[in-house]
């Protein structure tokens, strides 16, 4: 007998114990901030998105519903690439996405940290962009 979870639990088909996925569970945690966090034009979300081998960072404003600057290790050549799953390129992508912010002219926004933990690559982005001069 195979029993369907759907909604944050998966079901073992060995001993039909449920077993918690971490993305649903991240997931939850990120519907959850977003009732509190909202990018307006005036300060607008910076959004971090965490994958195995990629990071990638958004500014958006949620009042108009458009990405106003990005960044991420997947830009490029796949030759020039690297790896991104590692804090390094954390960081640089937390001062690429300030410089790009403050192009448009954005110096403060709201950030948004995707259901992560504050740790690892997703502090090392943030503390980054704030040395590039963003503010939050």
């Amino acid at each position: 007998m195979i029993v369907e979870f759907t909604t944050f639990y998966e079901a073992k088909v060995k001993n039909m114990i449920p077993e918690i996925s971490k993305d649903r569970t991240r997931k939850r945690i990120h519907n959850r901030l977003r009732q509190r966090l909202e990018g307006t034009s005036g300060r607008p979300r910076l959004n971090v998105y965490r994958s195995l081998n990629h990071i990638y960072a958004q500014v958006i404003d949620d009042a108009q519903g458009v990405t106003l600057a990005a960044a991420s290790t997947a830009q490029g050549k796949k030759e020039t690439r690297g790896n991104g799953g590692n804090v390094a390129s954390a960081k640089a992508i937390g001062k690429l996405i300030a410089e790009r912010a403050q192009e448009k002219g954005i110096k403060k926004v709201v950030f948004d940290r995707g259901g992560y933990l504050y740790h690892g690559r997703i502090k090392a982005l943030a503390d980054a962009a704030r040395a590039a001069g963003l503010e939050f």
